[in-house]
């Protein structure tokens, strides 16, 4: 065989090797070992596997000579020696003025918290309905605002167990004998007649239901207790521990009247509000039980309350005020006057009564107003006091209202059923009961179940 032949032969037989499925797999072969298909032309020639070539490692060091300059050695020498300084002069101040601010912040905020005295005159712990404390305003007019409840004594809408006193509003056809079609039509609901009522004008005490005109016969019941004539402080401190209740468009309020209306009609005599919420969910409800108002009315009349300058609230981000007992609290002195809850720490508002000429007269700028083509009449300046009207008795209010038409609810929000405007809201409230109902909290979930009460006065015992 000649020598041409001899080479096809074996290149021959070696790829047939390749593909023959009991020999070992060619990517199998140590690089080492694995010849080119090409081993067959040159049979003395013997092929290695490709191994590249590594990079020479290169040192980062610097080379002496390469670069000779130390700043760090130059001092006064280095040409931005002056510049420096002061760019460290000037860190150093700014640190040394954020912790002089942060001090006087911290020292502030210590000022505000009272160190004053104040002596306990009150305390009810509700083992049960204290009448020589406590009484009930009956009446179905809305008490200015609008609310659909009718308030009554009824132990089904105030009593006391053993968490303490609950006031709960239920639903006028459940807990009385007027029928559904009585509250829409043909139905007197007359207070005075019954010797019940506890206000002189006669249309927050008496109604007659009419399909035709809309009026209805109030669609809930609820409660209102209040301490008038008998404890009340001018002031002091008053600590309310309630739980809030649960369902759309219930408005409790922890609040204080004055005693004696000395210097005229709501507003001009004041009000304080120490904590009001709404028992809307906060998923549907911005600001709904989640949330606490706290505010002051006052105002020469009804159309310049100026509560929107003395307010503020406090929302909680992961739970309601519904689901535990909080302290509502309200200290009030000469000087100031604040809400907060659970400690003083937790302000909801605060007020320092202003010193000289700047009465609360002039915080409200109520001279810049004009009514009726005349200026508003002052009310307050013949005290000389600077913190009037929130200078006389408050006495305090527990109750829990049922809707309203005074803005407390805004229209449009939360799927509000009634306009404020509008002459027939009761009915389109009692007519959406199937949309607010079922929000409602079971039992007295539904109404503001208050633990305890303490009252006390400004100054030593």
């Amino acid at each position: 065989m000649s020598a041409d032949a001899s080479a096809r032969t074996s290149m021959h037989s070696t790829r047939n090797a390749k593909h023959n499925p009991f020999a070992t797999p060619a990517l199998s072969a140590a690089p080492t070992q694995e010849k080119s298909d090409y081993s067959g032309y040159f049979p003395n020639v013997q092929t290695k596997a490709y191994v590249p070539r590594r990079r020479k490692f290169q040192s980062a060091r610097l080379k002496d000579g390469e670069y000779d300059e130390k700043p760090w050695l130059q001092g006064k020498d280095d040409p931005n020696f002056k510049r420096k300084r002061w760019e460290r002069i000037i860190f150093w101040i700014g640190i040394g003025i954020g912790i002089v601010a942060g001090g006087a912040v911290c020292a502030l905020e210590y000022m505000s918290v009272s160190t004053g005295s104040f002596c306990p005159v009150w305390e009810d712990d509700f083992h049960s309905i204290d009448n020589s404390a406590w009484s009930f305003e009956i009446q179905r007019g809305g008490f200015g605002t609008g609310a659909f409840d009718w308030t009554t004594d009824d132990p089904k809408n105030a009593y006391t167990d053993a968490e303490g006193l609950h006031i709960v509003p239920t639903l006028t056809t459940e807990s009385t004998d007027i029928t559904p079609e009585q509250l829409y039509d043909g139905y007197t609901l007359n207070l005075t007649t019954a010797k019940t009522c506890t206000s002189t004008d006669y249309t927050m005490c008496s109604i007659y239901s009419n399909k035709t005109t809309g009026d209805i016969i109030n669609p809930v019941r609820s409660a209102r207790m209040t301490t008038k004539g008998k404890k009340s402080i001018q002031y002091g401190k008053v600590e309310v521990v309630a739980k809030m209740p649960k369902g759309d468009w219930l408005w409790p309020a922890i609040w204080m009247m004055p005693e004696d209306d000395i210097y005229g009609p709501w507003p001009q005599s004041g009000e304080i509000d120490i904590a009001e919420s709404r028992g809307n969910s906060p998923l549907n409800y911005t600001d709904g039980r989640n949330s606490i108002i706290s505010a002051m009315h006052w105002g020469p009349s009804t159309s310049t309350d100026a509560f929107w300058r003395t307010s503020g609230k406090h929302n909680l981000r992961r739970a309601d005020y519904s689901q535990a007992f909080h302290t509502y609290g309200l200290e009030w002195t000469p000087d100031y006057l604040f809400m907060y809850i659970d400690n003083q720490l937790l302000q909801t508002f605060y007020i320092k009564f202003a010193t000289g000429a700047n009465t609360m007269w002039n915080r409200g700028k109520f001279g810049e107003y004009i009514a009726n083509q005349s200026a508003l009449f002052d009310p307050w300046s013949q005290t000389g006091q600077r913190n009037t009207p929130f200078d006389q008795k408050f006495y305090l209010i527990l109750n829990v209202a049922v809707g309203g038409t005074n803005g407390f609810f805004k229209d449009g929000v939360g799927n509000k059923p009634w306009g404020d405007g509008s002459l027939t809201a009761p009915k389109s409230f009692w007519d959406a009961k199937q949309l607010w109902l079922p929000s409602w909290g079971e039992g007295h979930e539904r109404g503001m179940t208050v633990k305890s009460v303490k009252m006390s006065s400004h100054g030593a015992c």
